[in-house]
């Protein structure tokens, strides 16, 4: 595998396991400097320090180098539920770990994103802010948020190289997913609903962010990708 991420310094937020585990990965073997705020430090060789998207503390970010090529954030819910079952304070935490903890992490690594002259940022969204699904008002608004925030950001930074993208999964096979995918009923029934016949891995969605992160997309910032097995625009 080329090394496109030698002598590279990258964020990433949530990686103790699925799609976050997964492109931490892929950037160790490529050859990059992994730093992972979160709650949980994964089983592979980063550098890790606490950070909670749900109460960000800005200091925390005090240790990094002063120069950072990629972040990612990778932090997200899943809460399906019917409208009416859903409070405010389910809207209000769906947002806040989805979009404003975006925010939170992007907001103090700005500079150090600057100074890389080149800078790829990657927001995770969901097939569901394009496509409606029901029981997922929540999950949609947040992720629609979190698109919002990426493409003004794409326009905001572009003068100063920083690449803001989205990749938008569908349902894939992560912790997260764990009761969507609880049994091989459901497990075949969810693969059914994807025109390609399977839902995604968390390597699919690791593939799609590290070349969004890396210099190979150096000419492409504000875009949504859709890594979805084509559930989002094909019947």
């Amino acid at each position: 595998m080329k090394a496109r991420f030698e002598n590279k310094n990258v964020l990433i937020i949530g990686a103790s396991t699925g799609i976050g585990h997964a492109i931490a990965s892929q950037i160790l073997e490529e050859g990059g400097t992994v730093y992972v705020a979160g709650q949980h430090k994964p089983d592979l060789d980063v550098k890790f320090f606490e950070w909670d998207a749900m109460s960000p503390d800005e200091s925390a970010f005090n240790s990094l180098p002063d120069t950072l090529h990629s972040l990612i954030y990778c932090a997200g819910t899943i809460n399906l539920k019917p409208f009416g079952r859903l409070t405010l304070e389910n809207f209000t935490n769906d947002f806040q770990m989805n979009t404003l903890g975006a925010v939170a992490a992007v907001q103090p690594n700005i500079n150090r994103l600057k100074k890389a002259k080149g800078a790829g940022v990657v927001f995770f969204s969901s097939v569901a802010a394009n496509t409606g699904f029901t029981f997922h008002t929540s999950i949609s608004m947040a992720k629609g948020g979190l698109q919002g925030l990426a493409i003004a950001l794409a326009a905001e930074f572009a003068p100063s190289g920083i690449r803001f993208n989205i990749v938008a999964p569908s349902l894939t096979d992560t912790p997260l997913a764990e009761q969507l995918l609880s049994s091989e009923e459901r497990r075949e029934s969810s693969a059914k609903r994807h025109p390609l016949g399977r839902f995604g891995l968390p390597e699919d969605m690791a593939t799609a962010a590290t070349y969004l992160a890396s210099d190979e997309a150096s000419w492409i910032t504000g875009q949504i990708l859709g890594v979805d097995g084509g559930l989002g625009k094909l019947k």
